[in-house]
């Protein structure tokens, strides 16, 4: 063999081995916890389907026409969020939990659409999404009538937009840190509602465990659920169904 060829061939194993150590990387999640998604599944006042490319989480009873696209943090099981928006859709608002390509939010470029589908009886949608699935909600949300951001911030422009923001951080968040988010603030327009959670952390805007390089919580996940249910559904409220906010 030559040169030539030699160096092709050691090119194309080093490529081969690369892919392979990626793929296992990205298929690495941390998984939801069990517990919680069981007390999820056993309530009446909601139901769910797994859609095959989302979660489908929609109310038993009266529904208000809202719902969520939510995108789950980079390599975070999607089922680790239905705790998170337990009581938001028994309340009446759908959210639609999406399955990122690679389990990694920016290699996913299926559109809004894609899981506004899951749920055609919604009139009026928003997205939303937890650390980097946040960071690729910002990128979607001129397609979207609100924007939802959980222990995230905007990478892009939205200040010009007339959409109706909620951002929620924790105090003790050791990933999108409460500077990192203040950092970002200009991005988003003036009238975005900024609510910071004292003593929660990254992980508990999920339910999946500690994760690193995150801070210890001062508070306990249900505490925190809590608050992040409360100021979501004041959120939800102000977004009209049937009006387009774009």
């Amino acid at each position: 063999m030559n040169r030539a060829l030699r160096i092709t061939a050691w090119t194309i194993a080093a490529v081969v081995l690369l892919a392979v150590v990626f793929l296992v990387y990205a298929n690495i999640v941390m998984q939801g916890t069990r517990s919680a998604a069981l007390q999820v599944w056993r309530d009446d006042r909601v139901s769910v389907r797994d859609a095959g490319d989302a979660i489908v989480m929609t109310p038993t009873g009266q529904a208000d026409g809202k719902g969520i696209v939510f995108i789950p943090g980079a390599k975070v099981d999607p089922y680790a969020y239905m705790a998170t928006f337990r009581q938001v859709v028994a309340t009446g608002t759908t959210v639609v939990i999406t399955k990122p390509t690679l389990n990694l939010a920016f290699f996913d470029t299926r559109p809004l659409s894609t899981f506004e589908a899951h749920a055609p009886e919604v009139t009026t949608w928003a997205v939303g999404g937890h650390s980097l699935g946040g960071v690729r909600a910002c990128q979607l949300a001129k397609d979207a009538d609100g924007l939802l951001l959980l222990g995230s911030y905007c990478a892009n422009d939205i200040s010009r937009s007339y959409i109706q923001v909620l951002s929620v951080s924790g105090s003790r968040d050791g990933l999108s840190t409460p500077a990192k988010v203040d950092a970002a603030r200009h991005l988003l327009p003036s009238t975005a509602t900024m609510v910071e959670i004292e003593g929660s952390n990254h992980a508990e805007f999920g339910a999946y465990g500690d994760q690193p390089g995150d801070r210890a919580a001062t508070i306990s996940p249900a505490e925190a659920r809590s608050e992040i249910t409360a100021a979501v559904e004041r959120w939800v409220q102000a977004l009209p169904p049937g009006t387009d906010l774009r």
